[in-house]
């Protein structure tokens, strides 16, 4: 099956940061374009062919940063400069047009067109035997449908970003593997699965009271694989106004696919509210106080938890929620060993949606390369009435600014996959609802289950896994407090359907309007088990 990234309404929407969920933190309509109407354009940063190196790029944004910030070129000609979202979408580029296509690599690149939303011009080049090429817009390159009112231009006006496909699926067969399209966004999958969370370069600035800031990867180099590689390699200049920098995507396709990322930050000015490695997911409904959603889905989210094992070595799973106000949780560590939100839940049971399939998105984990120092893994969670809106971020945040002036490298894994493997006992699901029989009581009744980390559900698997044998079911002492409130009727017992556990106790908020939970379970023979953190807003 091919995995097309022609951009859904809900895909397009979400990277221009159009969306209700964009809104509630202030991020502008405007995102992707970066309009400063005041500003000249910026000459083109790839002119001509020329020497490339792993250095060119790093070399390009120091000198960048040491300017003030010019915006790319948004200027469209006449003919695509009103295309509406049907419009854009129905041009095509041309498969057989694909970059290597002859060559008969093992990856192709795509080019996607300027128009829409996604006016900023983006120049590409290809490396080959360290020279750079400079990709020049054609019209050859693309399918014009019936519906797109004019000829498009003949002029070299750019790109809007790049997709990269590979052999993924099945020998012979070219499936989408990576898409880098607005601002810094960029996004990828795992054997057998479908786009749904994505990446971003950096984020800055996310709930600032002024509006988010969106940095945007300017120009590419994708370097041409050898025919026996399994890696491609992509390099991208991020700019914006408070910084720029050089990044280094290093792709390997399989499940899950692996993106090793190696960046160089040259900041402008202080960066206060930098968030590294970010992804960005949407979360609707579980059931996990389902009650508001009229919905004939049991659940609809593309992830339903973050995931930390910190520098401690602790593993932590907060579950995700869709809270009435934008919510921002920080959790403090040193050297964290990893992150990422996670689609834990892979059975198509549980969302009932052949359509969007929620079971085969993927989840992304972050493990950072080397000591990230102190610093904050932060969850924003905004308040959303449409599955069409992507309003749950996650970033790793250093507890001192990045100063104006110096250079910041860091490097990270990106895994996009079903997560990452675990040893021990993990959550598998968190449910609650009323805890007592009394009208309006605010008491909620809280069950969340544990299972043995070997119980997973397959990407591809259309029936749950059956009950892992192994240890004998031993049951643990459950431990529950809160920053709030009453905890009582704690209970934990054997789980029959998964060879785990199911732990259950009552909330009473007792006035309060945001509650922190936590809760821990304790094993006589030394096993691990996840913590399991929770945010309840009244």
């Amino acid at each position: 099956m091919a995995f097309s990234y022609l951009p859904t309404r809900r895909r397009v929407l979400a990277s221009a940061g159009a969306t209700l969920a964009s809104a509630a933190v202030g991020w502008p309509a405007n995102a992707l374009s970066n309009d400063q109407p005041a500003a000249p354009a910026a000459p083109n940063l790839i002119t001509a062919d020329g020497p490339f190196s792993r250095s060119t790029v790093t070399e390009i944004a120091r000198a960048l940063a040491k300017g003030p910030f010019v915006p790319p070129n948004q200027k469209l000609p006449d003919a695509i400069s009103d295309l509406n979202y049907d419009q854009y979408r129905a041009i095509y580029f041309k498969q057989d047009a694909a970059i290597w296509t002859k060559e008969e690599l093992p990856f192709r690149l795509q080019l996607f067109h300027r128009g829409f939303f996604f006016k900023d011009e983006i120049d590409i080049a290809v490396v080959k035997d360290g020279q750079a090429h400079h990709l020049a817009y054609s019209p050859d390159y693309y399918q014009r449908g019936n519906i797109v009112p004019h000829p498009l231009p003949t002029e070299d006006i750019g790109f809007a970003g790049l997709r990269i496909h590979g052999e993924i699926n099945r020998p012979g067969y070219f499936d989408e593997i990576a898409v880098f399209q607005g601002a810094s966004y960029f996004r990828s999958l795992g054997k057998g699965q479908i786009y749904g969370i994505s990446a971003r370069g950096l984020a800055l600035k996310v709930g600032d009271p002024g509006g988010e800031e969106f940095p945007i990867f300017r120009d590419y180099w994708v370097e041409t694989p050898d025919k026996e590689s399994d890696s491609i390699v992509v390099h991208a200049l991020l700019d914006s106004p408070s910084v720029a920098g050089a990044y280094r995507f290093t792709i390997r396709p399989g499940l899950p696919t692996q993106m090793d990322v190696e960046a160089t930050l040259f900041p402008r000015v202080d960066l206060d509210k930098a968030g590294l490695a970010a992804g960005t997911s949407m979360f609707y409904f579980d059931a996990n106080g389902r009650e508001d959603f009229d919905d004939w889905r049991p659940e609809v989210h593309d992830s339903d938890g973050l995931l930390m094992i910190n520098g401690r070595g602790e593993h932590i799973w907060r579950p995700l929620a869709n809270p009435k106000t934008l919510q921002f949780s920080a959790f403090v560590d040193s050297a964290p060993r990893g992150f990422g939100l996670m689609q834990r839940d892979r059975n198509y049971d549980t969302y009932q949606d052949y359509n969007a399939s929620y079971e085969r998105r993927p989840s992304l984990w972050v493990e950072p390369v080397g000591d990230w120092g102190k610093g904050t893994v932060t969850l924003v969670e905004i308040p959303s009435n449409s599955e069409t809106n992507d309003n749950i971020v996650a970033y790793w945040t250093p507890s001192q600014p990045i100063k104006a002036g110096s250079e910041f490298p860091f490097a990270y894994r990106l895994s996009w996959g079903n997560g990452p493997e675990l040893t021990g006992v993990t959550v598998a699901a968190t449910r609650r609802g009323r805890g007592d029989l009394k009208e309006a009581s605010p008491i909620r009744r809280f069950v969340i289950d544990y299972a043995p980390a070997a119980v997973a559900v397959a990407a591809n698997d259309p029936k749950p896994a059956a009950p892992a044998a192994g240890d004998p079911p031993v049951d643990p002492k459950a431990t529950v407090t809160a920053s709030g409130g009453k905890i009582s009727d704690i209970w934990i017992e054997p789980n029959p359907t998964n060879n785990g556990w199911r732990l259950t106790f009552n909330l009473d908020p007792d006035g309060k309007k945001l509650v922190e939970i936590r809760a821990t379970l304790t094993f006589a023979d030394g096993r691990p088990a996840e913590t399991w953190l929770y945010r309840w807003t009244a």
